[in-house]
């Protein structure tokens, strides 16, 4: 707590000059480019590892980057938050991206593996529901790349079905029909600190260099 406290104190002293002018501009509104969903990991920092400011992402952040799915008429399966979050960016802030963000050595991809249910964690159990769908395709379909631990293989399909959660909602079907909204998977390994996109032709996640992210961008501009 003493290393929270004394960051603010730097942050104000030393940072908020720099950001000052920024913080005054979004003080009535914010204009995100991205709603940004990823794990509560400490070691996963979204602003630092894409370079962004204040104002650049919408953020979600829950154990195991998860977003319930919904059901026909549109209702969570789980907790509202997610759902919330989706439907607000999507409509309010109309965001023209959504990322889903998985991670290497996650906490959450090994309880699911484990699967030992412990009185003592009940919504923690319940919660993490939501990554079984990943367990399925991982013992019927195998893993993008065989070379990674079972639970970094499982954390890598786990971010594909979360982006087919994301598509259960009508709001984000209906965008990404109308080429308003896209979706992107990532993956970030901790211990090398790079950031890797699942690309479809090679079905497998890679990482984002520069060559990578001048595709990407290219990407973005064609209809």
């Amino acid at each position: 707590m003493q290393k929270l406290i004394a960051g603010i104190v730097d942050f104000r002293e030393r940072m908020l000059p720099q950001y000052a002018q920024r913080f005054k501009e979004l003080a009535l509104s914010q204009t995100p480019d991205a709603l940004f969903v990823t794990c509560s990991d400490s070691r996963v920092v979204p602003d630092l590892l894409a370079s962004t400011h204040p104002g650049d992402l919408f953020t979600v952040r829950n154990v195991g980057n998860l977003i319930p799915p919904a059901t026909a008429d549109g209702i969570s399966i789980g907790d509202l938050s997610e759902a919330g979050a989706i439907e607000y960016s999507a409509l309010v802030l109309r965001v023209a991206n959504i990322v889903v963000c998985g991670h290497s050595e996650c906490g959450a991809m090994k309880a699911v593996m484990a699967d030992k249910p412990g009185p003592e964690t009940p919504n923690l159990i319940k919660w993490l529901h939501h990554a079984h769908a990943a367990v399925f395709r991982l013992e019927h379909e195998g893993a993008l790349d065989a070379k990674l631990k079972p639970y970094d293989q499982l954390s890598q399909l786990n971010v594909l079905v979360q982006l087919e959660h994301l598509m259960s909602y009508a709001i984000v079907r209906d965008k990404v029909s109308a080429g308003t909204l896209r979706l992107h998977g990532w993956w970030f390994d901790v211990a090398s600190g790079s950031m890797c996109v699942y690309d479809r032709a090679s079905r497998s996640f890679e990482v984002i260099d520069r060559q990578m992210a001048d595709r990407l961008v290219a990407r973005l501009t064609t209809p």
